[in-house]
């Protein structure tokens, strides 16, 4: 199978106009057929601010009403997603700006409530992955920003990490899926107060023994969970790097 590399970046360094420009021109030089994830929740909260709409966070994630679905849906659909696309057809990459609704590509049903009523957030429950697999075929790089639709009319609020993680496992069936998450540290460090301290590769052994001695901890629990879930369902390969170092390989692999 051909090879893919389906990269999600957390909204700081797409919201920002020289951290773009930077990860843009490394994204660019990403060879083979790849895919970009953005986020954008600064954007959406600034926004909000301005239209005085209040932002609810419970345990870092967005309590999403209806008037900030609206907000979240402008900003994440529109702003962020087509400065991306616009940065990256300037670079002579074919990029096209997708949300979960367009084409049908990814369906949610809304998030039950339990203890929090997250309001309008999506679960993912498919994945369109062969029109988004003949996309890709015809050369086109798909950008999608962390929304999705329920096939009801309505359009939901999804994570950005999730909407990553079930593209990789969809396209998985039609690539050899290389799946990379950045955020602002080099890699899973061994020790947070060293940027340098990267660990080079965990696996399923090695990160039972990192959490049961302290050394993974907090969200970066999840994101690895996140990352052997993908690997289970056909993912070749999850990367934790810096955005900076996209094109190089560099980072923890997990596998």
């Amino acid at each position: 199978m051909e090879k893919l590399t389906l990269i999600k970046v957390g909204g700081k360094i797409v919201e920002e106009e020289d951290t773009l420009r930077k990860l843009l021109n490394d994204f660019s030089q990403v060879e083979g057929y790849k895919v970009l994830v953005h986020g954008g929740g600064r954007s959406a909260t600034k926004l909000a601010a301005q239209l005085g709409i209040e932002s609810k966070m419970v345990g870092g994630r967005r309590i999403t009403d209806a008037e900030t679905l609206k907000v979240v849906t402008m900003v994440y659909g529109g702003l962020v997603n087509k400065n991306i696309v616009a940065g990256l057809q300037a670079l002579g990459v074919n990029a096209l700006g997708l949300t979960g609704a367009d084409m049908n590509l990814m369906r949610s049903d809304k998030r039950p409530v339990g203890e929090v009523d997250y309001g309008f957030v999506g679960d993912v429950k498919e994945v369109n992955a062969d029109l988004l697999a003949s996309l890709i075929h015809q050369g086109i790089v798909p950008v999608l920003a962390p929304l999705t639709h329920d096939k009801q009319g309505h359009m939901l609020n999804t994570n950005a990490d999730t909407i990553a993680g079930e593209a990789a496992k969809a396209l998985a069936k039609h690539f050899d899926v290389t799946l990379m998450f950045c955020f602002e540290k080099k890699g899973v460090l061994r020790d947070e107060n060293d940027d340098e301290s990267v660990i080079p590769e965990i696996d399923r052994t090695a990160f039972k023994l990192f959490v049961e001695e302290g050394v993974i901890q907090g969200g970066m629990i999840p994101k690895l969970e996140n990352s052997f879930q993908a690997i289970d369902a056909g993912v070749k390969e999850v990367i934790i790097t810096q955005a900076s170092e996209i094109h190089l390989g560099k980072g923890t692999r997990v596998f």
